[in-house]
């Protein structure tokens, strides 16, 4: 089995998450006693936002390829970046290793394109939702992409900051989440993507069908643990 590199702590929560989805993963496959082999950065995801929200992006990026390399150092044999949104500084961390990373908006679209879908809704952070970084990679693929309107937007942003990083999860905003994936549906979105590694604590089903990319995710990592 192949050690999974993990660049966590963007937030505590889905990292959590992916902890737990790689060892159901590699479990249900293995059986018995089987578990993942990790090598994990956990990051002061503290240190990391007030940068978001700065935009300064080439330190977060100096900051995140230097914690990849010691994951590579340590022993990893390819790596994860649990998170969406620091997938922005994603081509930085990959110029700094030379180990194979599995790009979370590449899983993502393979599995949507698996399925024949086209016209996808996308929640996500602001910076997910407004930049290119990572609907780019979603249009390159072929895929008509729908996002809130910006008041929605800021909806989204706002509970993901306020609350699922933080482990809160409320049952009003779960209502407001569901009024918007309505909208998308409204507009022609054939299917949403939870585009944030936290939603799947706040969204367990819709009346779209669903990509949470932590599970996409996971899933990718787990196959190629297991090759």
């Amino acid at each position: 089995m192949q050690k999974i590199g993990i660049l966590g702590g963007m937030s505590l929560q889905s990292t959590l998450h992916y902890i737990e989805g790689l060892n159901n993963e590699i479990s249900t496959a293995l059986g018995g006693l089987a578990s993942p082999r990790i090598l994990l950065s956990s990051v002061d995801f503290a240190e990391y936002e007030p940068l978001q929200r700065s935009a300064d992006w080439d330190l977060i990026a100096s900051k995140l390829a230097a914690e990849a390399k010691l994951i590579e150092v340590a022993g990893a044999d390819f790596l994860i970046l649990a998170t969406n949104t620091m997938h922005k500084v994603a081509d930085q961390i990959t110029a700094a290793i030379n180990i194979p990373f599995i790009h979370i908006a590449d899983a993502t679209c393979a599995a949507i394109k698996a399925d024949g879908l086209q016209k996808i809704g996308l929640l996500g952070t602001q910076y997910t939702m407004e930049q290119d970084f990572y609907k780019g990679k979603l249009v390159a693929a072929g895929l008509n992409v729908l996002v809130p309107a910006e008041a929605d937007r800021k909806i989204i942003n706002d509970v993901i900051f306020q609350e699922l990083c933080l482990g809160i999860v409320k049952e009003e905003s779960a209502q407001k989440y569901q009024e918007i994936i309505a909208k998308l549906q409204d507009a022609g979105a054939e299917a949403v993507i939870l585009g944030c590694t936290e939603i799947g604590m706040l969204v367990k089903k819709a009346t779209l069908p669903l990509y949470d990319t932590t599970e996409v995710h996971v899933k990718a990592a787990a196959r190629l643990a297991l090759q």
